[in-house]
Order: C-alpha cells, then sequence, then structure tokens
C-alpha cells in the first residue's frame, strides 16, 4: 500500500497529554481532506486518551470505536517511571485523519482546535505552516518609512514613485508568494543571525507575514511623514529585488492620494493606531474613520461590490443632556450641578465622588452612568479592596477549569475593565457612552492595579503594550471611569499625585450641594414627617469634622418608618460610628449625639 505524501517543508507535530499522559506525533499530509484542510497523519505509537468526554462528535466516536474494533488502537502498557494516571491506548500503525483537529479529537477524547493543539519540538504551532486563510474583503494599513536606516523613504521615494515597501534586506529570494509564518521563520532566522534581537526577529516575521500574505490589492494603505498622514490604495503584488542600500527590497505599488491630513485634524482611534510602535501596523479596525477622511470608499471595482462609494457617516460620540427625569430621580433642584458633571466626564472622561459615609456616592454614580450611556448594559461595576491587583482588574493568567476535561490550566483571562474596554470599541459601538464603576477606588493599591494604564488615563490618545497579552491598547474614547471613595477612614489623603492628575475630585458632603437638604427632599416627596431631617442636620452641627458627618442614605430606608425604626438605625448604624470616631477622647457620646439630646435641641 503506497504511503500517503507529506506535506513537503512541514516537520513533525506533537500534542502532550495532561498529568504525563504521553505524547502523540504526526504530519501533515499533502492530500486535503473534506473539510478543505491539510490531512493529517498520526503516526504508531502515538499515546491516545481511552475516555471519551460528552462534548467528543458522534463522527469522532464512531472513528475511536472502529479503530479500537481493528486493533489500530490497544491499550498502552504501564510505565512504572510514570504515575498511575487514566487509562491510555496506543496506535497500532499510522492512521490517517481528514484533518488537524480531527487528529487532536482522536487524541484527547474530546473536540479540539488542531491548529493550535499540535505543535512542533520548539513549540511553534501548526497554524504558523498552513497557507493564509479567510480574511476580510478588505483591510487597511499603517506601513511606516520616514525613518529606515536614517532615510525618509515616503519622501523621497513612496510618495513620488507610488509604492510602499519594507527593507527585507537579508531576507532570500522567495519562491512562494504566499509563504507560510514557519517559512518567514526559517528565512529570518537564518539571514538575521547576529542581526537582530529575538524580539527584533519576532516582530520582523510578523511583518513579512502581513506584507507578503495579508495584504492585496484594493486594500487601503497609509503612511506617516512630517505631522502628516497619507492615504493610498494598493494596486500590485508584492515584488522582490535589489534597492540602493537594501532599503526598500521588497515592494507594492500604491496609488496615493494627493491630498494628506495634520496629525490634529485625525479621528482619535486613527490617533491611537499611530502610537503603536510596529513598522506594520492593521488598520482595519479604524478603517471607517479612514474612509471618512478620503470621502469614499477605496474599493478596487464598486460594480462588482455595489457599493456606490459613499459611506454613511460616522456618529459622534457625545453624552446626552440632562434631563428633568434625571433631576427629579435624584431629587437634584440645583440642575447645574449635574450639568457640571457631565461637563467633567466629556472633558476629563474620569472622575471621583467622594465624601464621607451614607452620602449616595455609589447610588449617584450608577445613576449617573445608566443615564449618560443610556442603560445598565453599558455599565460595569467593580468594588476595589486590599487584595485586588492589576491581574483580577485588567488581564491575567488565571487558574480555569475545562468544560470537558476538568484539567485546570492557567489561561489569559481578562478583567472587567478588558472586558468593557473590548465591547466599548466594537464596530457600532464606539459612538455609545460605557462606563466603569470603581466602588471603594481608594482601597486597593492603585498604582498595583492600573500598571501602564495610569498613562492611558491620561493620554487616551495613545496605546501602551501590555504586559501579558503583548497587545498593543488603547482605552477607547467612549469608556468614562466613575469612582467612588470615603473619606471617613482618611485614605483619601493618601491618594497620590498621579491620581489625582488623572481623574476629577466632586465632594458629597452633608453640608453643601446636591446632598444637602437631600433627605428632607425625599421625606416630602414620600409625605412623610420631616423630623428625620431635622435631627440629621442637628446631628451633623454637633460632628466638627467635616469627613465624619453623617449622610442622608442612613435614613432613607423603608425599615426606619416602622414602628421603632428611627430609634433601631440611631441605636445600631449611626452611634457606633460616632463611637469609633470619639474612641478614646472621653466623650459621652449618647449624651452628645443620642435621639434625646438631639431632640431637646428642636424647637
Amino acid at each position: 500500500m503506497p504511503q500517503p505524501e507529506l506535506l513537503p517543508g512541514t516537520p513533525e507535530f506533537r500534542l502532550k497529554l495532561p498529568k504525563d499522559g504521553g505524547e502523540a506525533r504526526g504530519h501533515l499530509l499533502a492530500e486535503f481532506g473534506g473539510n478543505g484542510t491539510h490531512k493529517f497523519l498520526l503516526r504508531a505509537g502515538s499515546i491516545v486518551a481511552a475516555e471519551a468526554w460528552p462534548g467528543l462528535g458522534d463522527h469522532a466516536r464512531r472513528n475511536r470505536a472502529d479503530l479500537r474494533a481493528s486493533g489500530g488502537l490497544v491499550d498502552a502498557p504501564a510505565d512504572p517511571d510514570l504515575p498511575q494516571g487514566p487509562p491510555r491506548w496506543v496506535a497500532t500503525r499510522d492512521i490517517e485523519c481528514n484533518s488537524s483537529s480531527a487528529a487532536a479529537a482522536l487524541v484527547h477524547g474530546y473536540d479540539a482546535s488542531g491548529p493550535e493543539s499540535w505543535r512542533t519540538a520548539e513549540g511553534h504551532p501548526l497554524a504558523d505552516y498552513l497557507s493564509t486563510g479567510w480574511r476580510a474583503p478588505r483591510k487597511a494599513w499603517l506601513v511606516r518609512g520616514s525613518n529606515v536606516s536614517g532615510h525618509n523613504l515616503v519622501r523621497q521615494l513612496w510618495l513620488k514613485e507610488g509604492f510602499v515597501s519594507l527593507a527585507a534586506a537579508h531576507l532570500p529570494p522567495l519562491e512562494d508568494t504566499d509563504p507560510t509564518k514557519s517559512a518567514l521563520r526559517r528565512f529570518v532566522e537564518e539571514g538575521y543571525e547576529g542581526a537582530a534581537s529575538y524580539s527584533q526577529k519576532r516582530g520582523l516575521i510578523d511583518e513579512l507575514h502581513a506584507f507578503l500574505t495579508q495584504m492585496r490589492v484594493g486594500d487601503t494603505v497609509a503612511t506617516f511623514d512630517d505631522g502628516r498622514l497619507h492615504v493610498g490604495r494598493i494596486t500590485g503584488e508584492a515584488t522582490q529585488s535589489a534597492s540602493p542600500g537594501g532599503l526598500s527590497n521588497l515592494r507594492r505599488a500604491v496609488a496615493w492620494r494627493a491630498d494628506s491630513h495634520a496629525y490634529e485634524e485625525l479621528p482619535g482611534e486613527v490617533q491611537q493606531k499611530l502610537s503603536v510602535q510596529h513598522d506594520v501596523v492593521d488598520l482595519t479596525g479604524v478603517l471607517d474613520a479612514l474612509d471618512g477622511l478620503t470621502g469614499q470608499s477605496e474599493r478596487t471595482d464598486p460594480a462588482e461590490t455595489g457599493d456606490t462609494g459613499e459611506r454613511p457617516a460616522l456618529r459622534e460620540l457625545t453624552l446626552p443632556d440632562v434631563s428633568g427625569e434625571l433631576a427629579a430621580d435624584l431629587l437634584v433642584h440645583d440642575r447645574a450641578w449635574l450639568e457640571e458633571m457631565r461637563e467633567l466626564l466629556i472633558d476629563e472622561k474620569q472622575l471621583v465622588l467622594y465624601g464621607p459615609p451614607g452620602t449616595g456616592k455609589t447610588y449617584m454614580a450608577m445613576k449617573l452612568a445608566e443615564h449618560f450611556g443610556g442603560g445598565p448594559e453599558q455599565v460595569k461595576v467593580v468594588q476595589f479592596h486590599p487584595s485586588y491587583a492589576y491581574e483580577d482588574f485588567f488581564e491575567g493568567f488565571r487558574p480555569v477549569a475545562d468544560p470537558e476535561t476538568r484539567e485546570v490550566a492557567f489561561r489569559l483571562t481578562a478583567g472587567p475593565l478588558r472586558e468593557l474596554a473590548d465591547l466599548a470599541s466594537r464596530e457600532g459601538n464606539r459612538h455609545i457612552p460605557h462606563f466603569l464603576i470603581i466602588d471603594e477606588i481608594n482601597r486597593a493599591n492603585l498604582a498595583k492595579v492600573f500598571g501602564e494604564l495610569y498613562f492611558l488615563l491620561e493620554y487616551r490618545d495613545r496605546s501602551v503594550r501590555l504586559t501579558y497579552s503583548g497587545d498593543d491598547f488603547p482605552l477607547p474614547p467612549n469608556l468614562f471611569v466613575i469612582g467612588t471613595m470615603n473619606t471617613a477612614d482618611r485614605s483619601i489623603a493618601l491618594v497620590d499625585a498621579a491620581m489625582r492628575r488623572r481623574f476629577a475630585f466632586v465632594e458629597l458632603s452633608p453640608r453643601s450641594e446636591p446632598t444637602a437638604g437631600l433627605l428632607a427632599r425625599w421625606l416630602r416627596s414620600k409625605g412623610r414627617d420631616l423630623e428625620p431631617a431635622r435631627l440629621l442636620d442637628a446631628l451633623n452641627a454637633r460632628i466638627e469634622d467635616a469627613d465624619f458627618a453623617i449622610g442622608p442614605s442612613y435614613l432613607m430606608k423603608p425599615g426606619v418608618y416602622r414602628e421603632g425604626g428611627l430609634e433601631r438605625t440611631w441605636r445600631t448604624k449611626i452611634m457606633p460610628l460616632l463611637e469609633e470616631h470619639h474612641y478614646g477622647e472621653g466623650i459621652d457620646v449618647n449624651a452628645r449625639y443620642g435621639l434625646d439630646s438631639l431632640r431637646g435641641q428642636l424647637p
């Protein structure tokens, strides 16, 4: 029987089973399977998990059963050097699978992605050895050329001669017009040995792969020089030839537009992308903004696509006006205060509401966020505490149990800020305000929690390289942050200057608007007697330290107005706070702040 033909230029791939359960080995085949991907040859001697998990597909189950019945899979002998684990089988012969994913499912006993599961001995995924798959019909790219070994190619060559290029000085002649990333890795490792660091090589591989295989004729391309953005359309395939000084050996023809755009005039999302420090940057996420700059779609053949060249106008980000309903709901009789909150959010994008306990900081933050964001679905609430960390807040590696295998592994997991930022930056969402509310923001080590995100809070038009994922990440302009901060524990004094510079601070105090008189307005709206409001005012008049004043929220709950509720709330909620405040001072707290004493003061 003839041996199947292996895919030329591809190595052996491995798949390790968990808990030292052994490994499987195999090769990509030149022949394509029924799903349009290369078949995969599982080598004899490969170890296979004997247990089939509930998520495994019917076809894979039948395949495993047939191989077991025919003797293709037999019980693996026990290895005295390995701990006793789950039952395993071993392949007695080479097994041809319809795809790498089918082979991974056969080995694991549950459905898995073959291009990511199978790895080389060096750890590179099988996906790197496959030709480029589907891509968007039209993409956009930024290619830098204003400083190539000290030369400004944008001004000297690109705009004049109509092309865009990469240096690729040490790249050998390429026979394949659509090389895989693995082939490019081999060329770069050999050609740039001693000429580039491992990090530079990795970046160069990604840039060459994008330039050669991802860019297509008809794509939009942009470059930046002397404070201005130049935009054009790719009109030719990639060509490779020698160039003076080896500065532009890899080229694509480009039809550049005659006009250019000053950096200050660019939309914020385009400015963010320009801060990414790579020579080739995928700008497809801001393609609509680039089309808005040029005034028309850059499609190669509008007749084929039915595109008229006109694109809908981009909707601008704005916050809704303050309504009478909002003011009435919050019992704020001075709408100027709410208007000021709106202006602060527009200008600063992040603010902190601070004040004594019971002043409604969290309630106010949620109501403002829901009104300006258009509903609770655009609002996410987190609460900081002393053990809160960057990994909890933004992203980090966390133990996660696989739903199929129940195996626990550390996986990169997004935190609430990353999740909300990704939601806010989706296409179609960029004009919708999204709000993150951080309750008790001063309870955590802020420098530890925010990390490099401190920079983005101040510079929304820039991006930074993330610690864990390595992504170039910007904070979307439609993401707003409202924090709350309790002043009773004095921790507001510990907030550093970096935090104060990045947030606007707004006080909520029983002695100033909008909190002053709030309880009386609430009692009137409920048709209740105003005595609790007069008692609260008398209490706060006796408290000398404004940071320890008592907010109206304590007396805005239904239980306060049941039989004996006011006395019970005063005894169990308010008095303990004041006793702690005056601890060790020898003050008779009950005589000073008790209900009987305060009622005797009322007219």
